[in-house]
């Protein structure tokens, strides 16, 4: 996900059956493939695979291999067989109040990204006015929380431009950014000027210190998902048994590209025990355009991110809280309150409470000094529950196969007992993973660390779901929704 991605399992028009076998092809692989790579790949997870210099790469390919394939392959055998997303998938395979576990995670895990994105666009807009204040804690929280209810604002009045401003964001604040950074140090190094990490073969692999010297590879399986999201599109290739894989490695090639090249370009410029994990691509802008003398272009490199952070949040905003809705209206594990729609149709109730446990989570980057600790937390809770939808997708998949294996499907992954367990593994791997501190957070407590991971992920993604299952009342389900205007 990536983090600017595209809901990931928002009910949409096009993945309807009718839909799927009533029209002709209407897209060509490659297409899809930049469909697919637009909506994964960031800049946003950069520094922290940066600080791990030349075996950034190692530390990218591992969890495309494990996890970005499997992801892809597996959603697309689904999305061609059932219509409706996660929640159709993990029902239909496993049960109901799984798959009310599942759309939950995909909207919870919102509650920690928000607070770690626009923590991201607080650091980057720091740059613009003081550099200083992206490591100010304070100030952190402060603009976390008023774009957040910015942003609850502008989706609360069903603002139809979103899909736009989110495509527009993505090749201002990403492609041309991430090229612009790639090119600039590729000069760097051409004139002679050495990287500030080493760039040897000795330095492929990463330094082995303990399990938390690779605790950082956790961080990119949030930076792969959302990789189901575009599988809705399978049954619209001429192809899909032939062209969805062919689309698929290319996605992967393209994304891996994006993500390695400027992780690369900021560990040749920004020395690892320096790097920001909210602020490292301004950091990176900044030492290149002092180098280069065009000092002036820092705000401008700082305003396209920003406008590639906000696009992918009001994107999300829009996004799992209606799938979220939309599944709670028709099967009542919502109270009345959280399914109630203002004038313009939207989710408001459930914008607005999300939004003040979200100014709570924001008060911790006032409260911990160390801002990069609270957003390596933040992100680590975000794909941990995050982590539950996968485990939840790739169980349904082989059940699914099981038991109603002569459901039509427009698409079928090839060895699918193999790529699921392959995908499960590496899914469990990280959840457990995701428990060790990283190596940059040697002074912290060890026990601290896990039980506030422990707790984030057992409160927001197990109990509270639970407890809407555990306490629903049949007056809950709303299917006549009288009162959808509140």
């Amino acid at each position: 996900m990536s983090s600017m991605d595209v809901p990931a399992d928002t009910p949409r028009p096009v993945a309807r059956e009718s839909t799927r076998t009533a029209t002709a092809p209407t897209m060509t692989w490659v297409t899809l493939a930049l469909m697919t790579t637009a909506s994964v790949a960031s800049l946003r997870a950069a520094p922290t695979m940066a600080v791990y210099g030349l075996a950034c790469v190692f530390l990218y390919l591992v969890p495309a291999i494990v996890f970005l394939l499997p992801t892809a392959l597996v959603s697309a055998e689904l999305a061609s067989g059932w219509t409706g997303g996660v929640y159709r998938w993990v029902s239909e395979g496993l049960s109901k109040p799984l798959g009310f576990l599942a759309v939950w995670c995909q909207f919870a895990m919102t509650i920690f990204y928000y607070p770690s994105l626009l923590a991201f666009v607080a650091s980057t807009i720091a740059y613009i006015i003081d550099p200083a204040l992206a490591s100010n804690g304070v100030y952190t929280a402060i603009v976390i929380m008023v774009l957040y209810w910015t942003g609850v604002w502008v989706s609360s009045r069903g603002t139809k431009a979103l899909a736009g401003l989110a495509s527009w964001g993505l090749v201002i604040g990403t492609l041309i950014p991430g090229t612009i950074l790639v090119v600039l140090g590729m000069v760097f190094l051409g004139q002679g000027n050495p990287s500030a990490a080493p760039m040897n073969a000795d330095h492929l692999l990463p330094q082995w210190t303990g399990l938390a010297s690779l605790v950082l590879i956790v961080n990119n399986f949030l930076s792969y998902s959302g990789m189901e999201m575009n599988a809705v599109h399978v049954s619209s290739l001429k192809d899909p048994a032939k062209e969805y894989p062919k689309s698929m490695f290319l996605a992967v090639i393209l994304v891996l590209l994006i993500f390695i090249l400027p992780a690369l370009a900021i560990s040749w410029v920004v020395p690892a025990d320096q790097l920001s994990l909210t602020a490292g691509v301004m950091q990176a802008f900044e030492a290149f355009f002092s180098y280069f003398d065009v000092g002036w272009m820092t705000p401008i490199a700082a305003v396209m991110l920003i406008s590639a952070s906000l696009a992918g949040m009001l994107t999300w905003l829009a996004g799992p809280s209606k799938g979220l809705l939309e599944i709670s209206r028709s099967e009542g594990y919502l109270p009345p309150f959280l399914q109630k729609l203002n004038r313009y149709g939207v989710q408001q109730n459930i914008l607005v409470t999300q939004g003040v446990v979200t100014s709570v989570i924001a008060l911790m980057y006032a409260l911990i000094p160390n801002v990069s600790s609270v957003y390596w937390i933040f992100s680590t809770i975000t794909t941990q529950v995050y982590l539950i939808v996968y485990l939840l997708m790739f169980v349904a998949a082989v059940r699914l196969r099981k038991t109603q294996p002569d459901h039509p499907r427009g698409y079928r992954a090839p060895a699918l007992g193999l790529i699921c367990t392959v995908g499960l593994l590496a899914s469990l791997a990280a959840l457990a993973i995701g428990f060790i501190p990283p190596s940059q957070f040697g002074g912290s407590s060890v026990w601290s660390y896990v039980l506030f991971i422990g707790c984030g992920l057992g409160v927001l993604g197990l109990l509270i779901p639970w407890l809407f299952l555990r306490f629903r009342k049949p007056e809950w389900r709303t299917d006549a929704a009288k009162e959808e205007v509140s």
